[in-house]
């Protein structure tokens, strides 16, 4: 940044590399203290940019700041991808590398559900989405959320919602209903075992969809409605 314009020692113009100026004092710029809020300072990709959407109110992060910086650690942090696989390939959208039209967004589309926690999620409304943005995130209560999370590591090769018991030699059909893990039946091959995993999931989330229908967003409640489960999940 340089001096664009030098009255006083407490009234000065500084410009950034990127030709945006700011009003501020000789002070602040000599110890470095002026930032360039259009500066990708998150993740390499984020910056804050202008408006009213604040990162910090009294030295606490806002609910929304949060929300922006997680989904951001997803999609562009190493260390969260080695950790969370399924992330990897997930980019933002670039409307929202800026952190004030996110914030417009948010303040729209937030809720909050009594006793849930809710998540910014991307690929109920449109599934195998890898790319959050307006038109693909919708906020999610916690037990939504977890009827859509994928254990790919846990089940190898086998469908989803499959394993195989050696015991008895056949294929084990199992879900997770409401934290319980519900033994579905033994099966001859995987693809019986998993037709009744589907059968039984797809049941699951239309009755919490219609448990949550007066909480949740109607788009949210559609896409549930619609949600199929595949073989190749």
């Amino acid at each position: 940044m340089i001096i664009k314009e030098y009255y006083n020692k407490t009234n000065i113009i500084v410009q950034f590399d990127n030709e945006y100026t700011i009003h501020t004092n000789y002070d602040r710029f000599k110890k470095g203290e002026v930032s360039n809020p259009y500066d990708k300072t998150v993740y390499g990709i984020g910056y804050l940019g202008e408006g009213e959407y604040r990162c910090k109110i009294n030295y606490e992060r806002t609910k929304v700041y949060k929300a922006w910086q997680g989904m951001l650690e997803r999609c562009y942090d190493k260390k969260c991808q080695e950790k969370y696989p399924t992330y990897k390939d997930c980019i933002t959208d670039e409307e929202w590398h800026n952190f004030q039209n996110f914030g417009k967004w948010f303040d729209e589309n937030y809720y909050e559900i009594e006793g849930q926690r809710m998540n910014l999620d991307k690929d109920v409304l449109s599934k195998g989405n890898k790319i959050y943005s307006p038109k693909t995130c919708v906020f999610v209560p916690q037990k939504i959320n977890i009827l859509f999370i994928k254990r790919d590591n846990d089940r190898g090769k086998l469908p989803i919602g499959v394993c195989f018991n050696r015991h008895v030699n056949k294929y084990q059909a199992n879900c997770n209903n409401n934290g319980e893990r519900e033994h579905l039946g033994l099966y001859n091959t995987p693809e019986e075992a998993f037709y009744s995993y589907k059968k039984f999931k797809e049941h699951i989330i239309k009755k919490t969809a219609n448990e949550y229908k007066d909480k949740i967003p109607q788009k949210l409640y559609d896409a549930m409605y619609r949600y199929e489960v595949e073989i190749t999940d």
